[in-house]
């Protein structure tokens, strides 16, 4: 399995108990909201002369309806929450060295709609299999 895909299961376990109605690994074609979606990363090497590393951008994205976005502030904030706790051993030898939030915002899509992005950094190396 490439990292890229250990990766995206891994975020998406993290996020397994959020109260929204899925979490997503790929734009869905129809959901009710409010839903989250876990965005492709991405990746480049930040390995050493001895260990495979990547170094990524994720962002987790979710979408709410409702007059003001008070549910979608702490939808958000358990988000940063599990994404923080995730195991740092994620599968196929990869482990995360270090993940750090880098920014989240909330806007209005149009009437009655919201989201909010949260962007995140990730480092991983990989131990010898």
């Amino acid at each position: 399995m490439s990292v890229q895909a250990v990766l995206q299961a891994a975020l998406v376990e993290a996020l397994a108990g959020l109260e929204v109605t899925a979490v997503f690994d790929a734009p869905p074609v129809r959901a009710a909201r409010p839903y989250a979606l876990v965005e492709e990363a991405w990746l480049s090497d930040w390995g050493t002369k001895d260990m495979a590393g990547r170094e990524g951008r994720f962002a987790v994205t979710l979408f709410d309806a409702g007059e003001r976005p008070a549910r979608l502030r702490g939808l958000a904030g358990a988000v940063e929450a599990k994404i923080e706790a995730m195991p740092r051993a994620i599968g196929e030898g990869w482990e995360v060295a270090s993940l750090v939030l880098l920014r989240s915002r909330i806007s209005r899509e149009g009437d009655g709609r919201w989201q909010s992005v949260s962007e995140f950094r990730v480092r991983m190396l990989r131990s010898a299999l």
